[in-house]
């Protein structure tokens, strides 16, 4: 045992996010749609907690503008929304699935290279697979993916919510703890 887990009470040390495991989303694409006739709905989203800090909106104000730029030849387009909670949605919208990863991973880099990494919650990304909408959320703070496939009636499909962590289990980072894959109702994804 070392020195920082006897500090720690022998917890173990929880996975950070990474550039590599966010972008697992872009390799399990292929999966998505030629294995399981899944289809991207044009839509994902960083979730973060907004400080009122100026240093924190030029870091968003610079976020923003890069992502503008790269709009121009991508054909991105951004959004942001504020839930009731009082957390900041920045929803992208493009046909390329490629662009909607890096531009969500151009958000949370900015955010963690200004100091602001514990403030970005997750990333979702929203697919359907026959009218059912499935979204892949991936929780910044364990570096893992988990589906979420809601129904009416704030339920959700737990037992199709499996059925996909096994059929993707090689392409994506899971959270193998099933009590962390923690619902986002009503996502200002649609």
């Amino acid at each position: 045992m070392g020195i920082f887990d006897a500090i720690l009470g022998g917890r173990k040390k929880l996975d950070t996010a990474n550039a590599d495991r966010l972008f697992a989303m872009s390799t399990a694409q292929v999966t998505l749609v030629t294995s399981l006739g899944m289809k991207s709905r044009g839509t994902a989203a960083i979730v973060f907690q907004q400080i009122a800090s100026a240093d924190f909106k030029q870091i968003l104000t610079d976020s923003e503008a890069l992502v503008q730029s790269a709009a121009s030849d991508t054909g991105t387009t951004l959004q942001q929304d504020d839930d009731e909670y009082g957390y900041r949605w920045m929803i992208f919208r493009d046909d390329d699935f490629d662009d909607l990863v890096t531009s969500v991973n151009t958000v949370a880099s900015e955010l963690q290279a200004g100091g602001y990494g514990d403030r970005v919650l997750a990333a979702v990304f929203a697919w359907e697979d026959n009218g059912q909408q499935v979204d892949f959320i991936y929780n910044f703070k364990r570096g893992r993916f988990y589906p979420f496939a809601p129904k009416p009636g704030k339920t959700r499909d737990t037992e199709y919510e499996l059925r996909l962590k096994a059929q993707l289990e090689t392409d994506l980072p899971f959270e193998p703890d099933l009590e962390r894959w923690f619902p986002l109702w009503d996502a200002p994804l649609s």
